[in-house]
């Protein structure tokens, strides 16, 4: 990816944040420390800032369009309340990036600050899989329930917030402590097929949300005090423009300070980067923090291209707990970047196809194959699918057959191999009526492709499966 494309025709656009946020803790006076650094630290501290914190940002421009901006097209349902998918995503919907089409997802924007939430999920049948993902304001997936994690009988999870000191209570399966008051939990509920949308309905209507109060018949505690979300920058606005970190200052309020992070924040205080502080650099600073986003954006790319094209990085790198990152902050940008709520790789792996066999980037006027050997189709207690995004939007692709992917569930359907493997055919043309089951469409453009590993066995994980190179076809 060429950082031209990243920050072409957006330099202009900026933002004013006017918003004022009333957090449940006291938080650090309205100040601005963007003068005590020069041009040359402020540019350097910024292109390290803009690593830690694109995350952040990118999580709040999502999490506001669906949980606070009532008349925005992605808008699903206010703080504390389960909205239900019950569809899979089309090229539609384009709030996420990367998203799958195998799974109905359901939604909780969860309001940690005035008391817990009790969640609960029904029995589902042994053979289909779902998840709830738990993932907190700096993407961090913190804890998991669902089949891999906690089994398909039902149950009630308590979600903590950082300012709850109780115990579990009864009736309550376990109890989950999120480190920022605020969180997203992202459901997926498998379908077998078209055919099989009533009984993920009937699924999803067993997800509950309650408060705990609600839920223990006690008075309902004193509520938080109200905040007034900011309209989040656009994205192509928060890939160039410093008042990035005006709106990163906002979100930073209601991640309590992790002990492991002090030392960062000091430095990144230095350029008025802080929870709650006013973000207000000189003209001078301010273009030096920019060029450190241009930086930041040159080490992504570089990243991608030596890592993470190359396989020495894959998505097992870029999701997972505070502690399996351990300050990779490099690897959860690009995890956002590329793929925003990307599960931890006990949950799923995606091999991702950024190039080809031989190193080229894919674009639809090649056509390309990926063959599955008949002993190589990927290890899963779950299933596996192959989707196709197009770029530089990383979202479904629009065709003729409304066809964004290929999957495990698919398999009686596909045309099979003289000796019983599986060949994929990726290309903007029809590869032939006679084939046309095992096609993907492409755009005559630039695009990748994901495959997705949900609940991978340990031939996946750290056995001997790879997946296979996508060649070009003749």
């Amino acid at each position: 990816m060429d950082r031209r494309d990243i920050l072409r025709g957006s330099a202009a656009i900026a933002a004013t944040w006017i918003g004022t946020a009333l957090p449940a803790a006291p938080i650090r006076a309205q100040t601005s420390s963007a003068q005590s650094a020069s041009t040359e630290e402020a540019r350097a501290i910024a292109r390290e800032a803009y690593i830690y914190g694109f995350p952040l940002v990118d999580n709040y421009r999502i999490q506001h369009s669906y949980f606070v901006d009532k008349g925005g097209p992605e808008f699903k349902t206010g703080w504390n309340r389960i909205f239900n998918n019950a569809r899979v995503y089309t090229p539609d919907d384009k709030a996420i990036q990367t998203p799958n089409s195998d799974t109905p997802y359901s939604y909780v924007g969860a309001d940690l600050r005035a008391e817990p939430l009790v969640l609960g999920v029904p029995r589902v049948e042994a053979t289909r899989y779902y998840s709830l993902q738990f993932i907190d304001q700096y993407t961090f997936n913190f804890a998991y329930v669902g089949s891999r994690a906690t089994g398909n009988e039902a149950g009630r999870f308590l979600l903590a917030g950082p300012g709850w000191k109780g115990d579990k209570p009864a009736g309550i399966t376990a109890v989950i402590r999120c480190e920022t008051e605020f969180a997203f939990i992202l459901y997926r509920t498998q379908l077998f097929g078209p055919d099989d949308i009533e009984n993920v309905e009937k699924i999803q209507a067993g997800y509950t949300v309650e408060t705990l109060s609600a839920f223990l018949g006690t008075p309902v505690p004193a509520p938080a005090a109200p905040v007034a979300f900011p309209k989040p920058l656009s994205p192509a606005a928060q890939k160039t423009s410093a008042d990035v970190f005006g709106e990163l200052n906002f979100i930073l309020q209601f991640c309590p300070p992790p002990p492991v992070e002090t030392e960062l924040m000091a430095r990144f205080a230095r350029i008025g980067v802080g929870a709650g502080r006013r973000f207000d650099p000189t003209p001078e600073i301010r273009q030096a923090i920019e060029a450190g986003i241009a930086d930041a954006w040159s080490e992504f790319a570089t990243y991608k291209t030596t890592q993470l094209d190359t396989g020495k990085k894959t998505s097992a790198d870029g999701f997972g707990t505070r502690v399996h990152l351990n300050g990779d902050y490099l690897s959860r940008m690009a995890g956002a970047v590329l793929g925003i709520y990307g599960n931890s790789k006990q949950e799923a792996l995606y091999p991702v196809y950024f190039v080809d066999a031989a190193g080229q980037p894919l674009d639809g006027r090649q056509a390309y194959r990926l063959r599955f050997a008949p002993d190589g189709l990927p290890p899963v207690h779950a299933f596996w699918s192959l989707t196709l995004y197009r770029l530089p939007e990383s979202l479904l692709f629009a065709n003729r057959l409304d066809r964004y992917l290929i999957n495990s569930p698919m398999l009686p359907d596909l045309q099979r191999d003289p000796d019983g493997g599986i060949t994929l055919d990726i290309r903007s043309a029809s590869p032939g009526a006679d084939r046309e089951s095992n096609w993907l469409p492409a755009p005559e453009g630039p695009f990748f492709l994901a495959l997705r590993l949900y609940w991978p066995m340990a031939a996946a994980l750290d056995g001997p499966w790879k997946a296979p190179p996508l060649e070009k076809a003749s």
